[in-house]
């Protein structure tokens, strides 16, 4: 029993075999032609019908018209015989001038249609890539604004797409898809391509590595037109992923600003008291004291005023530093000037402790900001102060490098272990054994450490079980900066 998509393949056979039966009539019993006109109307006859629908109707009429024109047209008429050869040569040239034409017409309507379709798949393409370029990903997720988007545009009965970073799949179309979710998850998983039930699925790839898979029931996309949509599932699940690491980078530069000028207020804002104490505790050491308890008490308010004093300032300069205000002019300077002019800033403070400056006169200009370098060396210097035993002595080193200067900071601690010798340069960092026994903001390397990155040197430590020293290297100064 025939379906019912049969009916229109068997009207066209029949209009076929009615269209030769017509012009049989109209040439034998209406015009009386002869044989060749007869020949080129079939022929016409033929061409039109391949032109209007396809192959097997154009060949059903090429032999039927054949029958006739031997029936109806050549000698003896009447009957299925030929009786002249020449007949038989231009009965056989007649069928297959008729079959050729047929082939030749089907084909390059096939092709015409083929073109068409591409045509149309292009510009599908076009808007689907179109409106997912325009899509939101961030409210609904970037696999269902994909497969919304390719059920709406090609019209598709039913789309999926599965997702492998989130093990989710979305849908959509009007229908159900007739395999299970699972046959989604192993095509991504395999990297394979899957038809099943009329679903054709696809994985989607990024850098050749699957990253979901696409699954459509439809009969009408091409395998080109099903990988382009892969291709461009890929390419918004990159765009997706970009935008909310673009997004987080500039959610964590803004908190970045927001701490670092927080921290320059709070820093500027403790630094008058700090001020004021310092200067009212100074006068009142220097007055004559009535008891020693009060006199103790004083030197220790100094003192801890000193400390705070020098953790805002510590504050101060690592705001400035990440809010892009540090500002380095470089000049020609000599490393034993540099050395001997930072120092002197620090003796008030040694409490009877040594440093050892070991400084060539004769070293080659470096390339510095001497305040810069001044914070620098001092916070290198206040770090080996803090870490090594009482009255051990800091040796400060200066000595030529091919690359440049490299000014060494060695003292006679503990030393530091391998694993935090990279680290101790970051913010805030401290090592766990010195955490709660040694004072400190964990920003004196971090604030050295970007006045050297700013002069284009670089920094670096070196430890064994005991002892530690702390080297930077500056450039050597150049032509232009020494005329």
């Amino acid at each position: 029993m025939r379906s019912a998509m049969d009916w229109p393949r068997l009207a066209r056979l029949a209009a076929s075999l009615g269209l030769v039966a017509a012009v049989t009539i109209a040439c034998a019993l209406v015009l009386h032609v002869n044989a060749t006109t007869v020949a080129l109307t079939f022929l016409l006859a033929i061409l039109a019908i391949a032109t209007w629908w396809s192959l097997p109707e154009a060949v059903l009429a090429s032999v039927a018209a054949v029958l006739c024109f031997n029936y109806f047209f050549l000698p003896p008429v009447g009957t299925l015989t030929i009786s002249d050869p020449q007949n038989w040569v231009a009965l056989v040239a007649f069928l297959v001038t008729a079959v050729t034409a047929s082939q030749l017409s089907a084909t390059a309507k096939r092709r015409a249609a083929e073109a068409l379709q591409r045509r149309a798949e292009m510009e599908r393409l076009y808007n689907l890539s179109r409106a997912l370029l325009l899509a939101d990903a961030r409210h609904t997720g970037v696999a269902r604004q994909v497969v919304m988007h390719v059920a709406s545009v090609f019209d598709v009965q039913a789309a999926a797409i599965f997702d492998r970073r989130t093990g989710e799949t979305a849908h959509s179309g009007p229908q159900d898809l007739p395999i299970a979710e699972g046959r989604l998850r192993d095509a991504a998983l395999q990297n394979t391509e899957l038809d099943e039930n009329g679903v054709a699925i696809v994985p989607i790839r990024l850098g050749g590595s699957p990253i979901g898979s696409l699954a459509i029931l439809s009969h009408g996309i091409s395998d080109a037109a099903l990988h382009a949509i892969a291709n461009l599932a890929a390419i918004s699940f990159e765009r997706a992923t970009t935008l909310e690491l673009a997004g987080r980078a500039e959610a964590a530069r803004e908190s970045q600003e927001l701490k670092s000028t927080l921290l320059d207020a709070v820093a500027h804002e403790f630094k008058t008291p700090l001020t004021s104490i310092k200067a009212a505790v100074s006068a009142l050491l220097s007055a004559p004291q009535s008891d020693s308890t009060t006199a103790e008490l004083l030197t220790v308010i100094s003192e801890e005023t000193d400390r705070m004093s020098s953790m805002v300032t510590d504050a101060i300069d690592m705001a400035r530093i990440e809010a892009g205000e540090l500002r380095i002019e470089r000049q020609p300077q000599r490393p034993a000037d540099l050395l001997a002019t930072a120092l002197a800033k620090v003796e008030p403070t040694l409490d009877g402790r040594r440093i050892e400056i070991s400084a060539s006169s004769d070293l080659p200009l470096c390339s510095a900001d001497p305040v810069m370098f001044q914070t620098a060396i001092l916070q290198l210097v206040d770090n080996a102060l803090k870490y090594s035993p009482p009255g051990s002595p800091i040796t400060v080193r200066a000595e030529a490098r091919q690359d440049g200067v490299v000014f060494a900071v060695s003292d006679r601690g503990p030393g530091i272990r391998e694993a935090d010798r990279e680290r101790v340069f970051e913010k805030f960092y401290r090592c766990d054994k010195d955490r709660h026994r040694i004072p400190g903001t964990g920003m004196g390397l971090a604030i050295a450490r970007e006045i050297v990155l700013a002069h284009g040197g670089r920094i670096w430590v070196e430890s064994a079980d005991r002892g530690s020293r702390f080297c930077f290297s500056l450039p050597l100064a150049t032509d232009e900066e020494s005329s």
